[in-house]
């Protein structure tokens, strides 16, 4: 993935260009700092030492916030630096659940609703003082409570009119569970971008042998909600996809619900065949395992569990359980949560790092350019595995 080209430069950056990485995306943030600070020392342009580029080559663009707690558990923001007139990009991961705060006598670990406060309190630091805020929420906040049904609230669309009413112009999110939650906030930028290019990337890059043809290899998506993703992938890939739905039990209810009958599967046949089983995250891991078991039991052969947020809320050992008894092959996801050292230890996981990607993103809107070409990654996708296929030929 290259980096803007020289002819670029025609465009003036917004603004000096400011990262500010909250605690819950310090290492990710680190990363992505590292891309910028390397890409703008090699760039060249005659203009690079005139005002307009004021800042533009740094050893750093990280702006330092401190984000501390009182005793009660209350909270504020300081920022340690001037960011008057800067682009900011504020990084989080409110799925960080390794951090804590002292509130009296008791630890408490940080919940997504802490890590939010968090981002309010940063923005309410700025003040108003620079001149573009943009906010890089890998997992959007509350994303899986974005439309009503019944008598709900909707928390994932009134957190996003609060940022924007806050002065957030831009909301970049990955891979969000419903994007037209950005119907809430419609006069202000909003991007859900896919990590397809670097699931293959990755893939590819650890495993040999794979033939990406439709003989050879498949898509499958464990529901509707997935649906789209496999079909995309699929459709750049030239293969088949299929998918699982849950048949339900019409004639009875149970704790409120129509219990579940089976899984049923729609699509060609797969005997034989390597297959990406995807996601948009895999939360206790209970349903893609179990997707991953009847794929099995109808003659597939490597299987490939990618999900962009791995949040493993009861812990690894099913998948440990599940990947001994031979009911997939490698398991992906992606830096954009926290990933414990029990996961990266595992031998089975693969970790698909976004932060290159992030950097770009950043890079290109910082010189106000449009990130559309970032958002399609079908060319790149295609390169990778023609040059894959070639290794075999």
């Amino acid at each position: 993935m290259a980096q803007l080209s020289t002819k670029d430069l025609a465009t003036l950056p917004v603004g000096r260009l400011g990262l500010i990485s909250l605690e819950s995306c310090q290492e990710l943030g680190r990363k992505v700092d590292d891309w910028l600070v390397k890409w703008r020392r090699e760039r060249e342009h005659n203009h690079l030492d005139s005002f307009a580029f004021e800042g533009y080559r740094r050893d750093s663009y990280m702006i330092k916030v401190q984000t501390p707690r009182f005793g009660s558990g209350e909270g504020k923001c300081v920022v340690t630096e001037s960011v008057r007139g800067d682009d900011i990009y504020i990084m989080l991961d409110i799925c960080n659940y390794s951090l804590t705060y002292r509130m009296g006598p008791y630890t408490n670990l940080m919940s997504p609703d802490d890590h939010f406060q968090d981002l309010k309190r940063v923005i309410g630091a700025v003040g108003g003082k620079a001149r573009r805020l943009n906010v890089i929420m890998p997992y959007l906040y509350e994303s899986r409570q974005s439309k009503r049904i019944g008598r709900e609230s909707l928390d994932c669309a009134t957190a996003l009119q609060e940022l924007t009413d806050m002065g957030v112009e831009n909301i970049i999110t990955f891979d969000a569970h419903d994007t037209r939650v950005q119907n809430a906030t419609p006069l202000h930028g909003f991007e859900s971008v896919q990590p397809a290019y670097q699931f293959m990337k990755a893939l590819l890059n650890h495993e040999d042998g794979l033939h990406i043809d439709n003989e050879h290899f498949m898509i499958i998506s464990p529901d509707e909600g997935s649906m789209g993703r496999a079909i995309y992938l699929a459709n750049i890939l030239n293969v088949d996809m299929g998918m699982y739905y849950k048949r339900l039990d019409y004639s009875r209810v149970v704790n409120g619900r129509h219990p579940l009958a089976a899984y049923e599967f729609l699509g060609p046949k797969l005997e034989g065949k390597d297959m990406i089983l995807i996601d948009d995250m895999i939360s206790s891991g209970d349903t893609v395992l179990e997707i991953a078991s009847l794929l099995k039991k109808r003659g597939a052969g490597r299987i490939y569990i990618c999900s962009t947020f791995g949040l493993f809320t009861d812990g690894l050992e099913k998948f440990d359980d599940a990947h001994k008894n031979g009911v997939f092959d490698k398991l992906l996801t992606t830096n954009l949560v926290y990933q414990s050292p029990e996961l990266l230890s595992r031998e089975y996981y693969i970790s698909c790092d976004m932060s290159k990607y992030i950097a770009l993103i950043i890079d290109t809107l910082n010189h106000d350019l449009s990130v559309s070409h970032l958002l399609n990654p079908l060319d790149r996708i295609r390169r990778a595995v023609d040059r894959y296929m070639a290794r075999y030929q």
